[in-house]
């Protein structure tokens, strides 16, 4: 499944996904640290769903309530309900 989620309180605008059978296959973010957000994709690729979310949810950047890879989190559980 192939999902769009729009992100917010991040500098990222966008996170492109693809889970299959509960494993990512590929994320891309739209916007926000490209270097840092292309390296959070590359990890979490062939990562079982339940395994991103148990590591990166709830993650803070500075003083926001969010962060990028909290925001992949809220996306990966959008896509397997």
């Amino acid at each position: 499944m192939k999902i769009s989620y729009q992100t917010q309180g991040t500098c990222s605008t966008l996170i492109e996904a693809e889970v299959e059978d509960g494993i990512v296959k590929d994320v891309r973010y739209t916007g926000g640290c490209n270097g840092n957000l292309q390296g959070i994709s590359a990890l979490v690729k062939g990562m079982p769903v339940d395994e991103v979310v148990r590591r990166l949810e709830g993650i803070r950047c500075g003083h926001k309530p969010t962060s990028c890879p909290d925001q992949l989190c809220k996306a990966l559980r959008q896509c397997m309900e």
